[in-house]
């Protein structure tokens, strides 16, 4: 170190490239290997690091510069003992990025280019990696190494793309591989024990509080959502580890034990929120819009709610009519000046307020026109678009062919007394368009929407907060137009002598006028409150969020970045552990905004770990849960080997269009990779990984039978198809709607605050006098809806370096061509399926495309602009 001092005080170093130095190869002197290195420095990204510059500038003058050392893989002599030395690595020179002093950073984000010369002799032949030591005092973010004219290759690129921190941090060098893919066992000798240390060391040893430029990726349970030392208040179940609440697996941050129950780990400060560890290069990138939006979701968190809250307190936090809902996006809620607003103004910087709530100074909350009432600001209302949404909404994922009438529930009857529906023959008889209820069901003509399961064991204990709502059923017929249309609505409550005697239900059918169709309408409202619920706590966060986050897990700690499959899903793990991270500290956390706006309160994460009991990998994937769903056949001779019991779905329509085009992409590039079934079984890196995805990663399900044995090359493309579908098209068709659709509460309100008013009750008398009011005051509140509102808003914004489906942000992300021709292919199927999307959304036959409110299917559209589209297809589980 003391000699890198003089050298750089000097001048004689090694990073001057005119220089000649002596070197064991042949001709008495080294060749010199030329190289660019890009990469962002901190001071680029943190303009309020002003130390950052000043001291990196300080450390190169000391001569404590960024080196650089190659590492074999393959010697250039055909010389047989130069080639048995050729198995043994060869490390070579240090060389230093030159010129960082003078090199100016710009004024915005951008990528800088160093020069770079190494030493380069016949020992070290084919670069195949290089070691790097960060002595500055600041980390940066490497991206590239290329280098160029290399003896018996010619180019090499590194794709690098990670966050490098002073040297000092790390138990064991930086090291980067070349850009090229190789399956273990074909790794080329001299990097073999680089490519096993590299992966031991990404694994951790599993003890210690995780700092930021720690690279450890571990499992933890969901022990850190309750927050103990602040009261019984917020005492959570712990999620993961347990027959009771068995849960898939989140990434430790090694936090110390909360103080009053060492079971549950401590959670940080608010103000810290989003400084939860993930391994740096899961964090946003520096340009992306989710960064400014996960500061966003802790500003509602930290100083919107409870302000809003404190202020409706004292203020009536009613609407009074569909007007007064309107006013959120036409012309913003007037709300009175005072403290409360000044404490904002003062803690979330005026941009923020503007970008997010659309905030003029005076009317803080103002919000875009959802598309769902952009056209009509009544259509959302009609049992048409009730039905339509089950089939092209948010939540297409749950509606079902019924194959026994009446329904009949699986809930234990020991436990729970009699469970099945009340709906009987003599309520829906006159709707079947002359069909008796058999020749219905054997037509493939009645389907329901069925939360009655879910919601019944949490019921009674959450109809004892303020909410109030019921576990519901809802029967829908198929018209001979492809339309569905409701048959009845079963709403149920538990037996007020107790479980044991069964449900209590209310059947309510289809009426338009008087108190029968306005009880229509809140029946309706119930079912979308339940809905609204599943949604946001299971499909969207459990089977997508949660689910993916032990394969992002489970991938760094046993594939190499030399692995294709490692290279194959690395893009569909994009930002998913960040955001996560973030979701935990202020979402779905005790008393977090999902408890708060969403009808299980703290019931939420419990209620997802039942669900998570009946979650099986396999029926993922589409055709698979189509078919578990009875809306589809096995029949050969249809596309995709399915046939649509439903013809006009347009989620399974466009959704199986995208499965079979990511399932050929797959095929193509794991076939080129592994030839036989024997490959896969003689890939320790996939087998371990495999092993740990079904033992530790999704622990508690490691008994099911259904888990593929990854024995053959079918069950490796299936499982990689599967994966990718889940954290792209299944996650997109399910979080980018939340606005569009959700975004006018009314439409799909949150909360239920009341149940359906008995005759000779006041409530009965405004129901019948005023529904309109009546029903506002069932549904949402004012307060939750302005919360809500601004929660979803967020969370379906498009970031400005979104990546979609069939892009890659890095284009040499190989270096073998038929992968990537392959890849274009892939991309080239996506671009006709847009237009195919396009096309039916204008045939006027296909009327579920569209709708009542004139709003076409647009969720899995692969592509997308910034911000609020209700369209395209990231991919990943970014946001």
């Amino acid at each position: 170190m003391f000699q890198n001092v003089v050298d750089a005080i000097t001048g004689d170093s090694s990073t001057d490239g005119n220089k000649k130095m002596k070197c064991v190869s042949g001709d008495g002197e080294c060749k010199k290997i030329k190289g660019s290195v890009v990469l962002m420095k901190k001071n680029v990204l943190d303009f309020n690091d002003v130390h950052a510059s000043v001291l990196d500038r300080l450390h190169e003058l000391l001569g404590h510069g960024v080196s650089l050392q190659l590492i074999s893989s393959v010697n250039c002599s055909d010389e047989p003992a130069a080639a048995e030395n050729g198995m043994r690595e060869k490390v070579g020179k240090p060389a230093y990025l030159e010129d960082w002093i003078t090199t100016i950073a710009p004024l915005t984000p951008g990528d800088i280019a160093f020069k770079v010369t190494f030493d380069w002799d016949d020992e070290i032949g084919v670069p195949g990696a290089f070691i790097i030591r960060n002595n500055h005092h600041s980390e940066f973010y490497l991206k590239t190494l290329t280098l160029e004219d290399v003896p018996c290759q010619g180019r090499i690129h590194f794709v690098c793309n990670s966050w490098v921190y002073p040297a000092k941090r790390y138990k064991k060098d930086r090291i980067f591989f070349a850009n090229k893919t190789y399956l273990p066992q074909e790794t080329p000798m001299p990097l073999r024990k680089y490519r096993e240390e590299e992966l031991v060391n990404l694994r951790g040893d599993g003890k210690g509080e995780l700092q930021e430029w720690d690279r450890v990726y571990d499992y933890a349970y969901y022990n850190e959502l309750a927050d103990p030392d602040k009261g019984p208040k917020y005492v959570r179940p712990i999620l993961g580890g347990s027959a009771e609440y068995p849960y898939p697996r989140r990434g430790r941050t090694g936090r110390p034990p909360a103080k009053s129950d060492p079971k549950y780990e401590s959670r940080l400060p608010l103000l810290m929120s989003l400084n939860i560890y993930v391994p740096r290069d899961e964090r946003f990138g520096h340009l992306k819009m989710a960064d400014f939006l996960a500061y966003a979701l802790k500003s509602i968190a930290q100083f919107i709610k409870p302000e809003l809250e404190a202020l409706f307190d004292s203020t009536p936090n009613e609407f009074d009519s569909f007007d007064d809902v309107l006013k959120l996006y036409e012309g913003g809620i007037q709300l009175p000046d005072g403290p409360w607003l000044e404490n904002i103004r003062q803690n979330i910087p005026l941009e923020m307020l503007k970008e997010i709530f659309r905030t003029d100074g005076e009317r803080l909350f103002k919000f875009p026109v959802p598309q769902v009432i952009q056209e009509s600001k009544t259509a959302w209302r009609t049992d048409e678009e009730f039905c339509r949404e089950m089939l092209a909404g948010v939540n297409p994922v749950i509606i079902r062919r019924l194959e026994d009438f009446p329904p009949k529930s699986k809930l234990n009857s020991k436990k729970y007394g009699d469970q099945n529906s009340k709906i009987t023959e003599e309520h829906i008889k006159n709707s079947l368009d002359g069909l008796t209820v058999h020749e219905a069901i054997k037509n493939n003509k009645l389907y329901i929407l069925d939360h009655h399961d879910t919601v019944m064991p949490y019921l009674r204990r959450i109809n004892t907060t303020s909410t109030k709502t019921y576990a519901s059923r809802t029967l829908l017929f198929l018209k001979d137009d492809g339309t569905l249309k409701p048959l009845a609505i079963e709403l149920s409550l538990p037996n007020p002598e107790g479980d044991q005697f069964g449900a209590i239900s209310k059947v309510c059918i289809p009426a338009e006028n008087g108190v029968e169709g306005s009880i229509w309408q809140l029946a309706k409202a119930y079912v979308a409150v339940i809905d609204s619920g599943i949604h946001q706590l299971i499909s969207h966060w459990l089977h997508t969020h949660a689910a993916i986050e032990p394969f992002v897990i489970a991938t760094n700690r046993h594939l190499s970045v030399l692995h294709p499959i490692y290279k194959l899903l690395l893009p569909h793990f994009r930002d998913t552990m960040n955001i996560n991270a973030v979701a935990r500290q202020t979402l779905i956390n005790a008393g977090g905004l999902l408890e708060f706006t969403v009808f299980p309160g703290k019931y939420a994460m419990e209620m997802t770990s039942m669900a998570y009991k009946s979650w099986n990998f396999t029926e993922q994937a589409l055709p698979e849960d189509l078919k578990k769903r009875g809306m589809a056949v096995e029949d050969p001779n249809s596309p995709h080997g399915l046939r649509l019991l439903v013809k006009d779905y347009p989620y399974a329509v466009d959704g199986l269009e995208i499965w079979s085009s990511i399932r050929e992409w797959v095929k193509d590039y794991c076939s080129f990779y592994y030839k036989t079934d024997d490959m896969v079984i003689k890939d320790p890196e996939l087998q371990s990984w495999w092993k740990e995805l079904r033992e530790v990663g999704h622990g508690d399900k490691k008994e099911e039978p259904w888990w593929p044995k990854m024995q053959i090359r079918e069950e490796l493309i299936e499982s990689c198809t599967i994966i990718i579908w889940i954290a792209s098209a299944l996650h997109a068709a399910i979080n980018f709607g939340q606005y569009p659709y959700g975004g006018y509460l009314p439409n799909r309100p949150s909360i239920s605050r009341r149940f359906i008013p008995e005759k000779g009750t006041p409530e009965h008398e405004e129901l019948t006098m005023n529904p309109d009011k009546a029903f506002l005051k069932t549904i949402t509140a004012q307060l939750q809806t302005v919360v809500g509102i601004s929660l979803i808003e967020i969370l379906s914004r498009h970031s400005s370096d979104e990546v979609y489906l069939g892009q890659r942000d890095t284009p040499e992300w190989t270096t073998d061509d038929k992968p990537i021709e392959a890849f274009k292919e892939f991309g080239k199927r996506l671009e006709k399926i847009e237009e195919k999307i396009i096309e039916m959304n204008r045939d006027e036959e296909l009327k579920n495309r569209i709708g009542p409110v004139m709003m076409p299917y647009t969720l899995l559209f692969p592509r997308s602009d910034v911000g609020l589209t209700g369209k395209g297809i990231p991919n990943s589980v970014s946001i």
